[in-house]
């Protein structure tokens, strides 16, 4: 909002916002863990893979995906305070800590799991809870001490499971087993994506199933970095505060209560990898100590990864050039990504590249012949090529399979109207507004079409909804403005 009211819609300026949000947490994420640990040749190397890395590409580069940058700018603070409050026990500190951490939630609620990075941050680096045997008293000491930062994240997860609530309902047919193979092959393929950033895409669509033997590959791989990252957490508790930082963050967006139809996502790593990094850049290090000429290979390696990370995202950045570029891409990437070939099917038929629309459309309903998304887009080209009768059937399909789909009504209704079939018009907007009461459009063509039948004060009181809901919308303004004058012109003698 603060951006629409500086910069208007010249979408530069919310980019660069977002690059500099991004600097921003950079910089952050520098001073904390150098301030922490004092090591500032990792820190350093840990701060350039979260700038640099590809994956981070789609968090910065996504305008509406602010949410992202902003809330891991309030996630930086709240440890930034969290470790002034260690050094000097008072209660501003603290209530900074608490009110960073509210903001974060209130930007993005994936940071429900910030108390139990606080809680690894007390093993390593701040070492308030000791490393060579569980203080037992200590430990429950500073887990009361997290109280308040646990009731926020509670009463942010009730609110997020209430507001998300149809969508989590829409796909309770995923079978909870599913979810947990998917959940599995997530954490590794992050990994994998990780080290090596190649057919990164936008979408990457939850697939049709997966087997048991993958989800038991994934759990041994899993449980086997866990059990060394315990083992040697005496002489490297780096690892284990990496590991467990790059599990517990992911939890909340790992697939495990599926909302929406990803598998994963490249914008929920953007927390997470830090705690891979930390991994690597103290981890590495140690593996090449005793080694000679051990500055110079280390220096050299991180200057070759970080240039690549560059490359990588530079070309990434290429991507999201517009609508088509980004979704061809994803299809070239994942040949079967049947969401973004309907998105990209829709970005063709709005360019007005109607046999490629078409196409993209045809290739999801091969594979999922029942596909409402693709069934309505080729049933949007057709009705703007003047082939009523031929789009009229593939939203009648539709409505078939999904009879509560506001597209399909939306779509048929408008054939109606213009065929001068207005009751029935009528009926499909009228469910449209039934499943979503928000549809600007479907409040502007009710009320056109209820004008056509003489009752004006319907039609005025859906034009003023409409303009309600979006007060820029000038068809609603315009219609608005003429119903007022029919209804003036009725009432003269």
């Amino acid at each position: 909002m603060a951006d629409v009211q500086l910069f208007g819609l010249d979408p530069k300026w919310h980019h660069l916002m977002n690059v500099f949000v991004h600097l921003g947490n950079t910089v952050l994420l520098l001073i904390l863990l150098g301030q922490m640990t004092g090591s500032y040749w990792q820190s350093f190397f840990v701060a350039a893979l979260f700038a640099l890395h590809p994956l981070h590409v789609e968090s910065v580069a996504w305008v509406s995906e602010r949410k992202d940058v902003l809330s891991t700018m309030f996630f930086l603070l709240t440890l930034l305070f969290y470790s002034r409050y260690v050094k000097h026990r008072n209660r501003l500190n603290y209530l900074l800590t608490l009110c960073a951490f509210a903001l974060g939630l209130m930007s993005k609620p994936m940071l429900v799991t910030l108390p139990f990075v606080l809680l690894l941050m007390d093993y390593w680096p701040l070492g308030r809870g000791g490393f060579s045997r569980i203080d037992s008293r200590t430990w429950m000491r500073l887990i009361w001490e997290k109280i308040p930062f646990f009731a926020l994240s509670v009463a942010s997860s009730v609110v997020t499971i209430y507001a998300q609530s149809k969508a989590v309902a829409n796909l309770k047919g995923v079978p909870f087993a599913f979810r947990c193979i998917n959940a599995l092959l997530g954490y590794v393929y992050y990994i994998g994506k990780t080290m090596w950033p190649y057919n990164l895409a936008v979408i990457y669509p939850l697939p049709a199933t997966w087997t048991i033997a993958q989800g038991v590959g994934a759990f041994l791989l899993l449980a086997g970095i866990t059990v060394l990252s315990i083992s040697t957490a005496y002489r490297h508790p780096y690892l284990l505060v990496g590991w467990f930082w790059y599990l517990g963050t992911l939890v909340p967006v790992i697939g495990l209560m599926q909302v929406g139809r990803q598998f994963i996502a490249d914008r929920y790593t953007y927390i997470p990898l830090i705690g891979v990094f930390i991994m690597i850049a103290w981890g590495v290090p140690n593996l090449v100590r005793n080694r000679r000429y051990k500055g110079i290979a280390l220096s050299s390696a991180a200057g070759l990864v970080l240039l690549a990370c560059s490359v990588g995202s530079w070309i990434q950045l290429g991507y999201w050039k517009d609508s088509i570029t980004l979704f061809r891409h994803a299809t070239e990437a994942f040949p079967d990504n049947y969401i973004a070939r309907n998105i990209l099917g829709n970005a063709y038929s709005d360019a007005g590249r109607i046999d490629d629309a078409i196409s993209q459309f045809s290739r999801v309903l091969e594979v999922w012949p029942e596909d409402a998304e693709a069934l309505t887009g080729i049933g949007i080209v057709l009705a703007r090529q003047g082939k009523s009768e031929e789009a009229a059937r593939y939203f009648t399909e539709v409505l078939r399979i999904y009879p509560e789909s506001a597209d399909a009504h939306f779509q048929i209704g408008l054939l109606l109207a213009e065929r001068g079939k207005i009751d029935e018009g009528i009926y499909h907007f009228t469910r449209v507004l039934q499943v979503n009461p928000e549809d600007v459009e479907a409040h502007h063509n009710l009320g056109v079409a209820l004008i056509k039948q003489g009752k004006l004060d319907e039609a005025i009181s859906h034009f003023r909804e409409a303009l309600r809901i979006q007060p820029d919308l000038t068809q609603a303004a315009v219609s608005l403005k003429a119903a007022y004058r029919l209804k003036k012109d009725s009432n003269d003698p």
